[in-house]
């Protein structure tokens, strides 16, 4: 999968509610009520990383996650990350 250039990884991120460029990645954190709820969420995002078999990088504290998406076979961003995005969007 060819990597996106600058202007095609802009392009997707203003289609994202929340996400940001951090290096080679997409990021962004998602906060819940508590503890549960944020495992609630990764929980839900099993089955689109599953079915795509893309997988996020996950940071869980409490009652925030952050999520981390990049093609790590690639060495950065591929139009899969952002339909990985897309699919596990939370509205803010």
């Amino acid at each position: 999968m060819a990597l996106l250039d600058d202007k095609q990884i802009q392009d997707n991120l203003a289609e994202l509610d929340g996400w940001k460029l951090e290096g080679r990645m997409i990021v962004r954190v998602f906060e819940f009520e508590d503890f549960v709820g944020s495992i609630n969420f990764v929980d839900s995002l099993v089955a689109p990383a599953e079915e795509m078999n893309h997988h996020p990088d996950l940071a869980i504290s409490w009652n925030k996650v952050t999520v981390a998406v990049t093609n790590h076979a690639e060495g950065g961003l591929t139009e899969k990350d952002f339909e990985l995005a897309r699919r596990i969007q939370k509205p803010a």
